[in-house]
């Protein structure tokens, strides 16, 4: 997956805007980061819940893996890039906008 395609699908989430955080390009929704693409490690780190986290992890382990230390056990997950297909990245990017959005746009989202 290249970082263009992963622009283009985070761009896709309603109210995401893409900024920087730490050096790397980053998404928001309502000024929090739902995730961070570190192009040089070809991984992209996403804010999802514990629970989303773990079900991440065991549907597909060679993929997604959770941060060390505290970020990784408060639901920040790596998703590795090079081996991820456009379906599992989209299905991501819309389980960490939705951990991230305001309530009131994920419920209109939601209801669309």
């Amino acid at each position: 997956m290249s970082p263009d395609a992963v622009r283009a699908l985070a761009r896709l989430l309603p109210e995401t805007v893409e900024g920087v955080h730490s050096g790397n390009p980053d998404f928001r929704v309502g000024g929090r980061v739902l995730a961070t693409l570190w192009v040089e490690e070809a991984r992209i780190v996403l804010r999802l819940t514990p629970a989303l986290q773990e079900a991440a992890c065991a549907a597909g382990p060679d993929l997604f893996a959770p941060l060390d230390g505290a970020w990784g056990r408060r639901g920040w997950t790596n998703l590795d890039l090079d081996d991820c297909d456009d379906e599992t990245l989209r299905g991501a990017l819309l389980a960490a906008w939705r951990t991230t959005a305001p309530p009131d746009l994920v419920a209109a989202y939601v209801d669309r």
